[in-house]
């Protein structure tokens, strides 16, 4: 246990505290897949949203047309103000299309679109349907810092499962890289990455004045883009994290199309277009290397502390991970960000009817 202070206002679970919030005046944003349909995650993440009573929640649904209708009466089973929108419907693809938005589908363009049907309400809290350990205390201890006067505030915690410690994409390529990117600089946009204790946590609140300037990233990249807006926006003074105790989440394997090595492409490219805009001009020529040796030396810190902790650590695994990771260090591409809905072509109300007429034909 610890209270140190980052730059950002840092909450500590000392007391295990479930703090008073304005939960009320918050929509939750719950993104979900097929996957998720009746798993025991999101059950549990949905019970426990039901103590909690939110002002309304949302469930940006990407999943076939088969399977729409059935997740539909699922959710409808949980006692909350709860909207479906379903992301992939046909009606909803040609709108967006007819706006030129349309395009690579993934988590970020599921939460742009439930953060528009968000707007409504005071703030705004997204977080992952996947998490075993949730709990109700989450949504009030993200929402505390706004109604103390922050914008912005982002969840924290420990990776630790099945003896072993997780957040590898968080462990052996942002840090690493981000400190890398931080030799021989006092950039103020790298000082705020590096406060955040978890930057890839999926958890995070703001004020809806906040989020309808958000450009999200489409895909995986969606938490590193969203600390650069929140950068942009709100800055070191008006940021928090809050210590969410030690979460569980599903595994992803090294390899594959949703795995971390494509996961730390999509992270790389946002990590890497969010510090340029903040002023960096990264030494590509020597930015391999010096990350490969940052990454490197951390894994010795990491094997001291798993084995301090009776964990098992597997170093060639986690050296394997890095040579792996290496591959994602390139300039960002074209930039596929979402506008902000401050400034999107079409409004959140076109989304909605379309949505709303998508569900209704597929259930």
């Amino acid at each position: 246990m610890e209270y140190v202070q980052e730059r950002v206002t840092t909450l500590h679970d000392l007391t295990d505290p479930t703090p008073t919030a304005p939960t009320d005046r918050a929509t939750v944003v719950v993104p979900m897949t097929e996957r998720e349909y009746a798993g025991l995650a999101p059950d549990r993440v949905l019970s426990e949203l039901e103590r909690v009573d939110p002002g309304q929640v949302i469930v940006p649904l990407r999943a076939p047309e088969e399977r729409v209708g059935d997740f539909h009466d699922w959710l409808a089973d949980f006692d909350l103000s709860l909207s479906v929108l379903w992301c992939n419907g046909p009606r909803l693809e040609d709108l967006l299309d007819d706006h030129d938005l349309d395009g690579e589908f993934g988590k970020g363009r599921d939460v742009w679109l439930g953060l528009g049907q968000a707007l409504d309400r005071e703030y705004v809290v997204v977080h992952d349907a996947d998490t075993k350990s949730y709990s109700r205390a989450d949504v009030p201890r993200l929402l505390f810092p706004l109604a103390h006067g922050d914008d912005f505030s982002k969840g924290y915690y420990a990776r630790v499962e099945n003896d072993r410690l997780y957040g590898r994409l968080f462990r052996l390529f942002f840090v690493p890289l981000v400190r890398a990117l931080s030799e021989g600089r006092d950039a103020p946009v790298l000082r705020y990455l590096e406060s955040f204790r978890y930057a890839l946590a999926g958890e995070f609140a703001a004020t809806t004045d906040l989020v309808e300037r958000f450009r999200p990233q489409r895909s995986w990249g969606l938490e590193v883009g969203t600390l650069g807006d929140a950068f942009e926006y709100a800055d070191f003074e008006g940021s928090a994290q809050v210590d969410l105790g030690t979460y569980e989440h599903d595994h992803r394997a090294v390899s594959g199309p949703t795995g971390l090595s494509d996961m730390s492409r999509h992270v790389g490219s946002a990590l890497l277009r969010v510090v340029t805009e903040g002023g960096v001009d990264p030494d590509y020529d020597t930015l391999v290397d010096r990350y490969r040796e940052t990454a490197r030396s951390l894994v010795r810190s990491y094997e001291l502390d798993a084995k301090f902790n009776g964990l098992s650590y597997d170093r060639g695994d986690e050296l394997d991970q890095i040579e792996t990771y290496v591959d994602a260090i390139e300039p960002p591409g074209t930039d596929r960000r979402l506008p902000a809905w401050a400034d999107a072509p079409v409004t959140p109300d076109r989304i909605a009817e379309a949505a709303a007429a998508d569900l209704e034909a597929a259930r």
